[in-house]
């Protein structure tokens, strides 16, 4: 099976874009220390505004730092908010989603509802006010988006359990004595996992884009720690008044790479790991034609 979803992935362009691009994302975040010519927070007025060059691939900024070593060392900083706010949602909304699909009742009631509640509210604006009422810092930023993040993969599991609870070999299990623990891990968890795995490739990009966002408010990753967002948000008055659009359109090209990368991704995942695709042409005809 491990071998079918490879080869699938494989001979899907958007799998192969998405892949490239994540891959190049993190090639460049984890070798920041040798690709990066100056240092990234190291002020030098004497070449502010620098274009392009031989000397400043990407130029410099209005204090003279080095956009190209700002940029990837604000890869580690995007991918790290994307990955561990992520893993914190996924954690969350797993094991709450997990809890209100199987037990149901009041259980289910509680959580779903404060789901309701996390969801009720713009993503950006809840996140803005979390963060206004905490110190502004990177360790706020994996914390907030982790932790409004859980509600629509809680949802998302409880789905898919709701669903799985009924089928026979759950039934089965539980008839030969399994604990609800070991129902849950060894029987329902592995079910549920394709649309998580999709979810949280997508997060990504949501995270990204929320961090950036964050930082482009002075809300997020605070200098002089380099941030996608902070960099457009330092460049955005410079388009007119110096005529230095590299400071922004860098990072705004980094950012819609690192959105598309993971979005080409998540979309070809969610193809790939449709069970009606992993079917055989007479069962998958079969499953057609039995559909409501």
């Amino acid at each position: 099976m491990t071998r079918l979803l490879w080869a699938r992935l494989r001979g899907d362009s958007r799998a192969v874009i998405g892949m490239a691009v994540v891959a190049l994302l993190i090639a460049l975040a984890l070798a920041a220390p040798l690709i990066a010519r100056y240092d990234p927070t190291a002020i030098d007025l004497a070449h502010q505004f620098e274009r392009p060059s031989a000397a400043h691939w990407m130029g410099t900024d209005f204090q003279g730092r080095d956009v190209w070593a700002r940029l990837v060392y604000g890869a580690r900083v995007s991918l790290a908010v994307g990955f561990i706010s992520q893993s914190i949602a996924l954690t969350l909304g797993v094991l709450l989603g997990l809890v209100a699909g199987y037990y149901g009742r009041w259980v289910d009631e509680t959580v779903m509802r404060l789901a309701d509640v996390t969801l009720a509210f713009p993503t950006l604006l809840l996140l803005i006010a979390m963060v206004a009422a905490l110190e502004p810092s990177l360790t706020t930023v994996f914390v907030t988006i982790g932790v409004v993040g859980w509600a629509g993969m809680a949802r998302l599991v409880r789905g898919q359990v709701l669903v799985t609870r009924q089928l026979e070999f759950v039934h089965a299990a539980r008839a030969l004595g399994a604990t609800d623990r070991r129902i849950l891990a060894r029987h329902v968890l592995p079910n549920v996992i394709a649309p998580v795995v999709i979810a949280a490739t997508l997060g990504v990009a949501g995270a990204i884009m929320a961090e950036a966002a964050l930082s482009f408010l002075g809300l997020g990753v605070q200098p002089p720690t380099p941030s996608w967002g902070s960099m457009i948000s330092d460049g955005r008055d410079l388009f007119q008044l110096r005529n230095a659009p590299w400071t922004s359109v860098f990072p705004g090209l980094a950012i819609g790479a690192a959105v598309l990368g993971f979005n080409l991704l998540g979309d070809a995942l969610r193809d790939v790991l449709d069970p009606r695709t992993l079917l055989g042409p007479d069962a998958r005809a079969a499953h057609e034609r039995d559909a409501p």
